[in-house]
């Protein structure tokens, strides 16, 4: 699937955190999407849904893309649980038997369904689940604060608030001014991004630090690595890959991802999100018996405030924790980069 021709499936969840994989396949990975299945917008810009996309159709079934030459279809979405919608089997399967490959990082694995399993190897086509780990994930060990790699891990206030766009815009940053950065996946749609990782939250929880640290140590030749966190340290579900990242990465440096209009924590109502100095705290000192390391900057998800309203909320969290902060959409992530600069082997 090296040169891909994607269909994304999103039927009926096109938006911005419903169809999260959607929208970052859209927004990295752009000249390889030829359309978006979601009758709910069909004919719809997609721009004007997502903010991304411009000139990519969206359409109501697989057989309006054939014209486009299409290679696979991909799963858009990452709802909690990971399941796979009842009414999208139908397209799955419209899909194997126009002999398109499938994409999925659902939890659940397409490849072990038997009718999908059937049509796949009756075409010769393949279905990646790219939530499947590989075998051979060691224990942590503590070997990967031994490399000369500067590591840099992204954390959140809550799940799903933008750590893997700010690894991403900090790598390709990077980049440009000559340093010799990779990005780490360590989730679902990153994978699908940068196509290799390991996504942690299907790891067996005593082996999330070790797949966290072989990630670390598979790409050692590298002067940065960016590492994409996963859910939060204070979520009542997804705080034990967090952890597991924060130990087994031994990071030196941590970006701290906050959405300043979310006022409790994504499908838990009951639970706020705490304050940022409070976050900041609580990590440094998780990290500190293994790898002592500081929070660098804090990187704000402003979406659906204008320009100015972020600015303004950007200045209010600088002040309040004395660290650059910026939203890396909006205004790029030039910010942390000048930080995280000096501080490289």
């Amino acid at each position: 699937m090296t040169k891909r021709r994607l269909v994304i499936l999103a039927e009926g969840r096109l938006d911005v955190f419903g169809a999260k994989t959607a929208v970052s396949i859209v927004r990295y990975r752009k000249e390889e999407v030829v359309a978006i299945i979601d009758s709910v917008n069909a004919g719809e810009a997609l721009e004007s849904i997502i903010g991304v996309g411009k000139g990519i159709p969206i359409v109501c079934s697989i057989e309006e893309t054939l014209k486009l030459k299409p290679t696979a279809l991909l799963i858009g979405i990452a709802p909690p649980g990971g399941l796979l919608p009842v009414e999208w089997r139908k397209h799955i399967i419209d899909a194997l038997q126009n002999n398109l490959h499938i994409i999925s990082g659902l939890h659940i694995h397409l490849g072990d369904d038997r009718e999908f399993c059937k049509l796949a190897h009756d075409r010769k086509l393949e279905i990646w689940d790219v939530r499947k780990p590989p075998e051979d994930i060691p224990l942590g060990t503590g070997k990967a604060k031994e490399t000369k790699t500067l590591r840099i891990l992204t954390v959140g206030s809550d799940c799903n608030i933008g750590k893997m766009v700010t690894s991403i815009e900090i790598t390709n940053t990077a980049r440009k001014r000559g340093i010799n950065a990779c990005f780490v996946a360590t989730g679902q749609t990153g994978i699908m991004i940068e196509g290799s990782g390991i996504a942690v939250d299907h790891v067996i929880s005593d082996f999330i630090s070790g797949a966290a640290e072989k990630l670390v140590l598979d790409r050692s030749q590298y002067q940065l690595l960016s590492i994409e966190g996963q859910g939060a340290v204070v979520h009542p579900a997804y705080s034990g890959v967090t952890v597991g990242l924060l130990h087994g990465s031994a990071p030196q440096g941590l970006i701290l991802c906050h959405q300043p209009t979310r006022k409790t924590l994504r499908h838990f109502p009951n639970f706020p999100v705490l304050p940022l100095p409070y976050l900041i705290e609580v990590y440094e000192k998780l990290s500190q018996p293994l790898h002592p390391c500081k929070v660098l900057g804090v990187s704000l998800n402003c979406f659906g405030m204008s320009d100015s309203n972020a600015l303004q909320e950007i200045q209010k969290v600088e002040k309040e924790t004395k660290l650059p902060a910026t939203d890396p959409i909006k205004f790029g992530v030039d910010k942390f980069v000048d930080v995280i600069r000096p501080l490289l082997p």
